[in-house]
């Protein structure tokens, strides 16, 4: 079985055919198709091919969602000095299958 190493949004996903991942919003609508340039390794059985630094295939998948995750509480306390800050944060996130490595 093929699989990749990706890199996008600044993180690094191990990644093979029909693998569903949540990764940094990207633009594009849901059943588009999206092309990774940034692949950094592909392994099919014993051949391993490592980029220096990326390879010369490309990772396609499909987008399924577009999304934001659930709400992250920020707090800030000085203690003694009556000060006292809430603030919330929704991290926005795109699904995608894998369709071809």
């Amino acid at each position: 079985m093929k699989i990749a190493v990706i890199q996008t949004g600044g993180k690094q996903y191990i990644v093979k055919p029909k693998d569903k991942i949540e990764i940094e919003r990207l633009p594009g609508k849901v059943g588009e198709s999206v092309r990774f340039e940034n692949v950094l390794l592909v392994a099919d059985g014993d051949k391993v091919e490592v980029g220096k630094p990326n390879v010369a295939s490309k990772v396609e998948a499909k987008i399924l969602e577009q999304g934001r995750a659930k709400k992250v509480l920020i707090m800030k306390f000085h203690n003694k000095t009556r000060y006292k800050r809430k603030a919330g944060h929704r991290q926005q996130f795109t699904k995608v299958e894998i369709t071809k490595v």
